[in-house]
């Protein structure tokens, strides 16, 4: 008996998904390019593996992922508005170079982590550096940017139902994101942010 999945795709007897649908783990080799340049890669590396269906990755690559196989390739070229979104003017923030550690260079293109008032983790970059003054850039640094992606699909699998709850892939690597940061720091920002 063949058990549909959310989007109506069919899985085998033995419950081993045969196309991308959602609540599948799907892993994927791929290459991303922006403007001609390789931006990532899973060549020399393990492939990408993630639940379809849960926005893992950018919305317009996972909805292209819809219906392919195991050993299928695809090229793929999401929008701005289907990826990392355009670039939010309101997405930066002028800051004191005194609110700053000591520690943390501060000069053009440098990335710091910063934790918004929820706790959560956000990435910021170093856009400008002017008198006394830091302008972080919070947008995504491919915000605003066509994404061109090359795929294929090597490996379908059904997921563990600690997956499906948690609504991602549990690997080698689940509990290795790093929150070291400088609390000082954050409460600067959220102070700056309150001004």
């Amino acid at each position: 008996m063949a058990l549909p999945t959310k989007n109506g795709e069919l899985v085998n007897e033995i419950n081993d998904p045969t196309v991308v649908a959602d609540d599948v783990v799907v892993t994927m080799e791929y290459t991303l390019t922006v403007n001609g340049e390789v931006i990532d890669s899973s060549e020399g590396t393990d492939p990408l593996e993630f639940l379809q269906g849960y926005q893992n990755i950018v919305p317009g690559l996972e909805r292209e992922l819809y219906g392919m196989k195991v050993g299928q390739s695809k090229k793929i070229s999401v929008s701005p508005a289907d990826g990392y979104g355009e670039v939010d003017m309101d997405a930066f923030l002028e800051i004191s170079r005194s609110e700053f550690p000591d520690d943390i260079p501060l000069e053009l293109g440098v990335e710091l982590d910063l934790r918004d008032e929820d706790g959560e983790i956000m990435s910021a970059t170093i856009s400008k550096v002017e008198g006394d003054m830091v302008q972080l850039d919070l947008n995504h640094p491919l915000a605003g940017e066509t994404l061109d992606f090359e795929v294929k699909v090597v490996g379908l699998r059904s997921p563990t139902e600690e997956e499906l709850e948690h609504g991602h892939v549990h690997g080698h690597d689940h509990d290795d994101y790093d929150e070291d940061f400088d609390e000082e720091f954050i409460d600067a920002v959220d102070a700056e942010d309150e001004e």
